[in-house]
């Protein structure tokens, strides 16, 4: 084969790609849709996720409007447990556990956010500096590169309130000194 047979396969290879290319565009231009301004269907939980990450000021009204003793009465230690382990890839809960990709998370319930001494923290949870009290703690396991911009960890939140509950009942009673139920 020589190389003007060549040159022709990849010219038509070519052609072929700008026609479809093209035509995907002219159609484009001609049947021009519309999408709709909100979702047909309502997935339980993003919008508490979306008003958490817009701004500082509208997690404070986030935090502030929920019922911590309601939301904690759906928790279960059990459920958990169970839920937790998707943390177990990141963290340990133990007395006197090591650190892993995050910090161990024994006592976590009344503790200052970035305070132990041999984790590297990002600076964003270190400035954070907050106790992790019952609604510290709910409102960034909803989400919490949207509660603490700037954190390392890549989690992406439990949207179920139970979870959410169970898991905070579950890191409580994983301590030396529980802190008491609101």
């Amino acid at each position: 084969m020589d190389s003007f047979e060549i040159n022709k396969i990849i010219a038509a290879v070519l052609l072929t790609a700008l026609i479809i290319i093209g035509i995907g565009k002219f159609t484009d231009i001609l049947f021009h849709v519309e999408k709709p301004k909100e979702s047909a269907y309502k997935i339980e939980g993003l919008e508490v996720a979306a008003i958490n990450a817009s701004t500082d000021s509208t997690e404070a009204k986030v935090t502030e409007t929920v019922d911590i003793k309601a939301l904690l009465a759906m928790g279960d230690l059990a459920h958990g447990e169970k839920v937790f382990k998707k943390c177990t890839a990141c963290h340990q809960i133990a007395a006197g556990g090591k650190n892993m990709i995050g910090p161990n998370l024994w006592g976590v319930i009344g503790r200052t956010s970035g305070s132990v001494s041999d984790y590297k923290y990002s600076k964003a949870m270190i400035a954070h500096a907050k106790e992790w009290t019952y609604e510290e703690m709910n409102s960034y396991l909803i989400k919490p590169q949207a509660h603490i911009k700037g954190t390392k960890m890549a989690f992406a939140g439990l949207r179920k309130e139970k979870d959410r509950a169970s898991v905070i009942l579950y890191m409580n009673s994983k301590s030396n000194s529980p802190k008491p139920l609101p």
